[in-house]
């Protein structure tokens, strides 16, 4: 888990939270340049009274800003979510002076003070998300009583009426927070999917690592056996000569013994390897399951193997880490919530294999078994604990899946009550003779 855990500053907020400064300054220009080309179109083409002069120092102290912040941070630059609650508050300033001067609320323009807080809610932690949005609030309400008119054309006058606008008011206070949740619930679901892919492939190392320590035993007792050769070489002849020695020969009849045992311990490994290279590569499918059930045995709970098809015509396939665990996953959670037993049923046919594995628990709340295998779902009825099936049971789910699994969770009947998890490939994806 030190991939996710570096997700983490110093400051203890996550490195998706750090707004890249590039982006947000592309969006302000887009802004700089959206505000100028409504003024000059409203000034210039639609003729209606503008206050121009107000407009552009707004727009030009927009664009100082962002000048600034181009030039002196590089673009690879991430702001801390204190700087972009900042940077993002000024912005929500700006534009409410600009729709201030223009009409208020009736300036058309006017959901556009909820930009600031769609950003920081897709992007900043929530209690910055959640400043923002009280800040935008005070700016909407600001506007509703502006002072000045909408620009409109000469010698008349639009009053918006106080129901209107207060109907603008709710409608823009109603955007704003809708469009906020949403890009917060958006931006919040693709962090932990990305933290618990990221951890399935941490564990999908870690597998592949240990099932390959056997190859690398092998390889290291290979290279290793010829200079151990020659030292013992070396160390017997020494022992000839000054086994006797009184300063030398217990220190010599060391060597000798260490070197004999470095060479029996080597031995050991090239036998090791060479006696289950074949047994580790492949597996049948008995052989697969008992290895999954044996770690599972010592917990209270009993584990009943009930295989369904005769182990003559069973399925050998290579050994694949991302099944053993995902299985394992399963069938662990399935002992930590069942009573007294947990059942492992195994069938294989010539068109598929299927391994259900089943507990006589309380099984699957209602309200989980429609999110089973989404992230961080972590509440399953027991009576004295709460927990599990959150991130364990998605990279479990993850990577029996990238095994060309298909995985089904539900509930047992009234005859027999707990959650039952079946998982079931195609025949050739589990049997090397047919894979061929």
């Amino acid at each position: 888990m030190a991939l996710i855990q570096s997700r983490y500053d110093e400051e203890g907020t996550t490195l998706s939270h750090r707004l890249r400064l590039q982006t947000l300054v592309r969006l302000r220009w887009l802004a700089v340049a959206g505000q100028s080309l409504a003024v000059l179109i409203v000034a210039f083409v639609l003729r209606f009274p503008v206050p121009l002069l107000a407009c552009a120092l707004l727009i030009a102290v927009l664009a100082a800003i962002n000048t600034y912040m181009a030039l002196r941070y590089p673009p690879s630059h991430r702001l801390t979510p204190r700087s972009a609650f900042i940077l993002l508050a000024t912005d929500l300033a700006q534009i409410t002076g600009l729709l201030f001067i223009t009409g208020g609320l009736a300036n058309p323009f006017a959901p556009l003070v909820s930009v600031p807080v769609i950003i920081s809610s897709s992007s900043q932690p929530i209690r910055h998300s959640l400043a923002m949005a009280v800040l935008a609030v005070l700016c909407i309400t600001a506007l509703a009583f502006t002072p000045f008119p909408l620009p409109w054309y000469s010698g008349t006058i639009l009053l918006v009426p106080p129901v209107l606008m207060s109907g603008l008011w709710f409608a823009i206070i109603c955007t704003t927070g809708f469009a906020a949740f949403y890009a917060f619930r958006v931006s919040r679901e693709a962090s932990e999917l990305s933290d618990a892919l990221t951890a399935t492939e941490l564990v999908l190392q870690r597998e592949n690592h240990l099932s390959q320590l056997d190859g690398l035993a092998a390889a290291a007792a290979h290279e290793l056996g010829t200079p151990l050769a020659t030292i013992s070489v070396v160390a017997k002849e020494m022992e000839r000569e000054l086994g006797n020695d009184p300063r030398f020969g217990e220190d010599v009849h060391l060597l000798r013994s260490q070197s004999e045992r470095c060479r029996d311990i080597l031995r050991r490994l090239t036998t090791l390897s060479s006696e289950n290279e074949d047994h580790m590569r492949h597996l049948p499918l008995s052989s697969l399951m008992e290895e999954v059930v044996a770690p599972h045995r010592e917990f209270g709970i009993e584990i009943e193997m009930v295989e369904l098809s005769e182990r003559s015509a069973e399925p050998v396939g290579n050994r694949n880490p991302a099944i053993l665990y995902g299985l394992g996953n399963l069938l662990e959670n399935a002992v930590d919530y069942a009573r007294t037993k947990v059942t492992v049923t195994v069938e294989h046919t010539p068109q598929k294999v299927a391994i259900t594995i089943a507990d006589d628990g309380e099984g699957y709340a209602p309200e989980i078994l429609m999110r089973i295998g989404d992230p961080y779902v972590t509440r399953r009825q027991k009576d004295d604990s709460a927990g599990g099936l959150g991130l364990g049971l998605f990279i479990a789910k993850t990577l029996l899946e990238r095994s060309g699994a298909q995985l089904t969770f539900e509930n047992g009947g009234p005859d027999s009550p707990g959650a039952r998890v079946q998982v079931q490939w195609p025949r050739a994806m589990m049997d090397t003779k047919l894979a061929k």
